[in-house]
């Protein structure tokens, strides 16, 4: 895929004037960094004598978090429980100025932490706090009421669904025919048990392992890659799926027809935690900016490449994004 430098300067040059709505389950990610010298006396397990800790925005807040950072107005819309670490969350949202004002408060569910124990660069463990079932009929109505709200003013809509319960199916059954009605972009991060609710959006972009599983056949060569693509593509009617594929780069599936293959431009990869919140993020914001789905996907491409060479969860800035562009198209 080629495109002209100029072109892509200019699409980013227009990034930061949307707003985009991040519809999904919001999280806390807790890192706990230390050490290990010695196997506990009570269990054959490592004792890690913590000597850092940092807090992080996870789920959809994370996708909020690569808005805000391209400059773009996020409004995050999920739900978060009425404890601690939706105080903490809050403290975060607002160092970062992302507002809270759509954040439903559900006394009967816990906000989701997600914390990790970190030694010598190596995650120990993974304890997970959270209520992972689906939002109740009233938490659904204020979440769409809120939603309905604000709609005129959406440039795109990302749905970022990890599974926690807020993304139901009748939910998906009224975002998503609102947002046609009024010819908004809509972005799904999918998860595999709702994947053929998603229909008629704008791209879904599954990694293919997801691409793989829901279609029943696992990616293993070029033929497999596009006959998975172009199946889903048909089963959910989208304008486009946008598989990422890791170290090989993205395949773009359009809606007429074409297929479009962009190598990965990683220089280093130190984590891929959270660059599918990344390329979400970018692409959208790409699109919203008047880019075509192409443009767009390479955008996406350039900004993953960017943040897997950083430890953790990273986002990417226009200025970034631009030096990027620049560093790959040098004679253009």
């Amino acid at each position: 895929m080629t495109i002209a430098k100029e072109r892509l300067e200019k699409i980013i040059a227009s990034i930061g004037n949307a707003r985009i709505m991040i519809l999904g389950d919001i999280m806390l990610d807790e890192y706990l960094y230390g050490s290990v010298s010695r196997i506990s006396p009570e269990a054959p397990v490592p004792v890690v004598e913590i000597n850092d800790e940092q807090l992080r925005l996870g789920g959809a807040a994370n996708v909020a978090n690569n808005i805000a950072a391209l400059s773009d107005t996020p409004l995050l819309l999920g739900t978060v429980g009425e404890d601690d670490a939706s105080v903490k969350l809050t403290q975060l949202l607002k160092s970062r100025s992302i507002g809270r004002d759509f954040l439903v408060n559900d006394k009967k569910r816990r906000t989701t932490i997600k914390t990790r124990i970190i030694a010598h660069s190596q995650q120990i463990v993974r304890a997970d706090r959270e209520d992972a079932v689906e939002i109740s009929p009233e938490v659904e109505r204020v979440i769409f009421d809120r939603f309905q709200s604000v709609i005129s003013d959406l440039k795109a809509v990302i749905i970022s669904d990890y599974g926690k319960g807020v993304i139901t199916s009748s939910l998906l059954n009224k975002v998503i025919p609102a947002c046609r009605e009024k010819g908004i972009f809509v972005a799904v991060d999918p998860k595999e048990s709702h994947f053929f609710n998603y229909k008629r959006v704008s791209v879904v972009t599954p990694n293919h392992h997801e691409a793989g599983f829901v279609a029943g056949r696992r990616i293993r060569s070029e033929s497999d890659l596009l006959d998975v693509g172009k199946q889903l593509l048909g089963k959910l009617e989208a304008d486009s799926v946008l598989i990422t594929r890791g170290e090989k780069g993205m395949s773009l599936f359009s809606a007429d027809g074409s297929v479009d293959h962009v190598p990965t431009v990683a220089r280093k990869v130190y984590d891929v935690t959270g660059a599918g919140d990344t390329v979400i993020a970018s692409f959208t914001a790409a699109m919203a900016a008047g880019a075509s789905l192409k443009e767009a996907t390479y955008i996406s491409n350039c900004a993953a490449g960017v943040v897997v060479g950083e430890i953790g969860t990273a986002t990417v800035t226009t200025k970034q994004l631009a030096e990027e562009i620049r560093r790959l198209n040098p004679e253009q």
